[in-house]
């Protein structure tokens, strides 16, 4: 009896915990639209180890962060890492994070699409909100 009832519950057990990792998110939708360095560093940090998970990450630059997408344009060397956002960002892209700008950014900008960096597109709403709508994402705003 004692030992049907240890069996029972280990097959429980495992099969709970195969039925948990089966609904594991796939990975993680990044908007980033703050100024601040920091703030837009919390974010890479974040992605990176999502993406050492072997986990999707989409990221979309609006507003202010949009400048993080753009060649030439610098941001602030940051501690512990001794990395900026926008090094954190290139890195990213070179281990698969799919990057984009938001539609409005660069023609509010008085930009185009020449002045991205390599890897990084525009975004098509339809496309971003069906990610964020995605219940197999998880959704990170900052």
């Amino acid at each position: 009896m004692k030992k049907g009832l240890l069996v029972l519950l280990s097959s429980l057990l495992l099969s709970t915990a195969s039925f948990a990792s089966d609904n594991m998110a796939k990975g993680l939708n990044v908007v980033i639209t703050s100024q601040d360095a920091q703030t837009q560093m919390m974010g890479m940090v974040l992605s990176m180890m999502t993406l050492k998970q072997n986990k999707e990450v989409n990221m979309t630059l609006c507003s202010n962060a949009g400048d993080l997408a753009v060649k030439g344009m610098e941001s602030p060397i940051l501690k512990p890492q001794d990395k900026s956002p926008k090094m954190m960002l290139q890195a990213l892209i070179k281990q698969g994070a799919k990057v984009q700008v938001c539609p409005l950014y660069l023609p509010n900008a008085s930009k185009d699409e020449s002045v991205l960096l390599e890897g990084i597109t525009v975004a098509k709403p339809d496309e971003v909100a069906k990610k964020l709508l995605d219940k197999d994402y998880q959704n990170l705003s900052y």
